[in-house]
């Protein structure tokens, strides 16, 4: 059983929750710029929450939902001639 919450109580946890972060993503690490729960991956548009991201790259400043998504992604970026060979 929930309790029921006002509007007020109810735009606040939308505001803490739900909202995609903004991230400067580096090699090893990323900054938050804009604070959220989670960010979108760039090939399959899943949420990743922050505390669940593992895979992202710096050079495309993009994050990714797992390890494959990522490889198959550069895979594609290096046949376009975005990355060396």
């Amino acid at each position: 059983h929930q309790a029921c919450r006002t509007a007020g109580e109810f735009v606040l946890m939308l505001d803490r929750f739900g909202r995609p972060a903004r991230l400067l993503y580096e090699s090893g690490s990323y900054r938050i710029i804009e604070s959220g729960d989670h960010v979108v991956c760039a090939v399959t548009a899943q949420r990743i929450p922050l505390a669940a991201l593992r895979y992202w790259s710096h050079e495309l400043q993009e994050a990714y939902f797992s390890a494959d998504i990522a490889s198959k992604r550069y895979a594609e970026q290096r046949a376009k001639g975005v990355f060396p060979a």
